[in-house]
């Protein structure tokens, strides 16, 4: 008796302690986790090597700022972060499903000991009876004869790579994203300075006019006409003071992990001779590899095909499903004659199962995948459609934005020579104030749509690197 409790006993607690070893650690503490929070002083971490080399790798590029604030993106983007992680999953899922295909062999040990009363036994006397055993098991394993388990495999496979394209979309999407919001900020900085100029310049005038109309030689509805532009200009510093603050808050969410002075546009950047992005050679002619290597085409490309395989296996689940189970092990009444010859055991259990009325679930469930595939053949052709149009449209701009940028340079340079003989036609007495506040304001309208102009130029650069899948 003895010999059989105490090895029992040792092994119930052997089998209690490993228990407690691989308990799972308790789940992070939310409290815990630092959240980052756009307003307060952040110092920047460096940016990992590959993304340095990544960002150095895009010629188009040309700015030494935008290029550190893109590896920093490219870093800490949680965007980004998610895509990796979501690749993870699809490895892990995949490696699962991959499992199926092969037997899964569980070694297993038992012990019992029983007392039965005498009332209970035919002697009449009370009983003790022992069991123990040990076994390899394999236990329902499916011979694949129609391709399910196989099919199963193949659509995990594809979503597997898709979770891969579509991660390569989302970098794309990101360098894209972090150049547009960076432009915007050098454009609302360089209309914040052009309405601080503005400003500055109106106020003068109205003192001017102040004391013109203090001596007496103009009127109340002059001074009154030039206090407005005044007020206006003043209004708009602080709109687009405003919205530079905003544009950088954009920007640091992008990044994801600070954002140093230093690399921040300033208000002269698209205005100097060394624009932050380079123009692309434009390709002759559009061809569909190029368009079908986009990520996001190639993505969808790749979840057709695991609908499709899963139509495949909803056919074949509509077939007889063979499985096998089968353990062979040893057993004894005592511990110690566990292993001895002749307690030898095995088992072999086939079962077939063969579906004869289930209510046509499983035809609807192929009803289903077909309509699925059906759906990722009509998203397909629309991601195939939609990137044709995407680079012809940007290609079409492209062709006209130096003509655009020239006429509206002109109509600057126009509209301030008008300024220019109006405020000498006023000042001479000429002309009243009112041609002097049209020709201001139209002058200052133009200034703004060249800078729009400007930041839409560059953003068609960065438009036509996307749509060509980068």
């Amino acid at each position: 008796m003895n010999a059989f409790v105490n090895p029992t006993l040792a092994l119930l607690s052997a089998a209690v302690i490993a228990g407690c070893a691989m308990t799972p650690p308790a789940p992070p503490d939310v409290q815990g986790v630092v959240a980052p929070v756009i307003g307060q002083a952040q110092t920047p971490a460096d940016a990992t090597q590959t993304a340095l080399d990544e960002a150095q790798a895009l010629a188009w590029v040309q700015h030494p700022g935008l290029r550190q604030t893109i590896a920093q993106a490219l870093s800490y983007n949680r965007d980004l972060r998610t895509a990796l992680f979501n690749i993870e999953r699809a490895r892990a899922q995949y490696g699962i499903t991959s499992a199926a295909q092969l037997p899964t062999v569980a070694a297993t040990a038992q012990g019992s000991r029983a007392r039965t009363p005498g009332d209970l036994t035919s002697s009449g006397n009370p009983s003790t009876s022992s069991q123990v055993t040990a076994q390899l098991a394999i236990t329902s394993f499916e011979l694949d004869l129609w391709g399910r388990v196989r099919n199963l495999n193949e659509a995990a496979l594809q979503q597997f790579l898709q979770s891969e394209a579509n991660q390569q979309n989302v970098r794309i999407t990101l360098v894209a994203d972090v150049a547009n919001a960076w432009l915007n900020l050098a454009a609302n900085q360089s209309r914040l300075r052009l309405a601080q100029d503005t400003l500055a310049g109106r106020e003068k005038a109205y003192q001017l006019t102040e004391r013109i109309f203090e001596l007496g030689a103009t009127n109340g509805l002059v001074l009154a006409q030039n206090r407005t532009t005044v007020e206006t200009a003043r209004g708009d510093v602080a709109a687009f003071t405003a919205q530079v603050a905003k544009d950088r808050n954009a920007l640091v969410l992008l990044v994801g992990n600070g954002l140093s002075a230093d690399w921040l546009p300033t208000a002269d950047t698209l205005q100097g001779t060394q624009t932050p992005t380079a123009l692309l050679q434009r390709p002759a002619a559009i061809e569909s590899n190029v368009l079908l290597s986009r990520p996001d085409v190639r993505a969808s490309e790749l979840n057709l095909r695991a609908v499709s395989a899963n139509v495949a296996a909803a056919r074949a689940a509509l077939f007889p499903t063979i499985s096998l189970t089968t353990s062979v092990g040893t057993g004894s009444r005592e511990l110690d004659g566990l292993f001895g010859s002749g307690n030898g055991s095995w088992s072999f259990a086939p079962q077939i199962r063969l579906p004869i009325f289930d209510g046509g679930a499983g035809r609807s469930a192929v009803n289903v995948a077909q309509a699925n595939r059906d759906i990722a053949i009509s998203q397909y052709e629309k991601a195939i459609q939609t990137a044709f149009r995407e680079a012809s449209d940007a290609l079409a701009e492209r062709e006209q934005w130096q003509a655009r940028l020239n006429a509206q340079e002109a109509v600057v340079a126009a509209n301030a020579q008008a300024f220019n003989l109006s405020e000498a036609r006023f000042t001479s007495g000429v002309d009243n104030y009112l041609t002097v506040l049209d020709a201001q304001r139209s002058l200052y309208a133009a200034q703004q749509a060249l800078i729009a102009l400007r930041l839409s130029e560059q953003a068609n650069r960065i438009a036509l690197w996307k749509v060509l899948g980068g």
